[in-house]
């Protein structure tokens, strides 16, 4: 079974109805129907949260909110190991702390980064990454 780490990029681009988001579109399809699983860094789950408050609102960003929970995406709390490995991210690669998590989870689940965000482009030999166009 497919396996996808998704980051806030993918999510926000998604729920905003973005072109890029669209890619989104079959992953979740999949993972409704059983085909994929899909892991969120509760980071990440933060991110899109205060990024759609401070940019649309407390009833968007709940909105949202709802949306996200609806779908099967396993939010993976922070703990010891992951954030080990989002460190080791944040120290060698310049990326938002938010993506070395959203990396290190994919990292730790053996799966494929969903994104679209290019400061992704420098972990492209570390890990396999889904490109949202």
């Amino acid at each position: 079974m497919k396996r996808y780490v998704l980051d806030t990029y993918s999510i926000i681009a998604y729920l905003e109805g973005e072109s890029s988001g669209k890619g989104l579109i079959p992953i979740l399809e999949n993972a409704v129907e059983d085909k994929a699983k899909l892991f969120l860094s509760v980071v990440n789950w933060g991110e899109v949260y205060y990024i759609t408050l401070r940019e649309g609102g407390k009833e968007r960003a709940e909105i949202y909110r709802s949306i996200i929970d609806k779908y099967p995406i396993e939010v993976i709390d922070a703990d010891k190991n992951l954030t080990l490995l989002a460190a080791k991210y944040k120290a060698h690669y310049k990326m938002s702390y938010a993506d070395a998590y959203a990396a290190g989870l994919a990292e730790m689940k053996k799966a494929e980064l969903v994104t679209g965000d290019k400061e992704f482009k420098q972990v492209v030999n570390e890990l396999k990454i889904v490109w949202l166009a």
